[in-house]
């Protein structure tokens, strides 16, 4: 968690995007804030910070046609 005199930590950014959106993927976390290693984040969240995280597992079309099944995390 930030203080007055310091910059957002990428966990910061994580739960500002899932409280604004919903929920969060690890394509919208590299897009949109460049966090490249949101399971981590979520983990320190969850572990350090007691947020109520919930995954689920989606199906998403991937580049290649084929179906990719992906983590998809939101606020409890």
């Amino acid at each position: 968690m930030t203080d007055k005199n310091s910059n957002p930590t990428q966990a910061d950014d994580v739960l500002a995007f899932m409280r604004k959106h919903g929920s969060i993927t690890h394509r919208q976390a590299e897009d949109y804030l460049g966090c490249m290693r949101l399971a981590a984040r979520i983990n320190e969240l969850r572990h350090k910070r007691n947020e109520k995280i919930k995954s689920e597992i989606i199906s998403v079309k991937a580049a290649n046609g084929r179906v990719a099944h992906i983590a998809r995390y939101s606020l409890i």
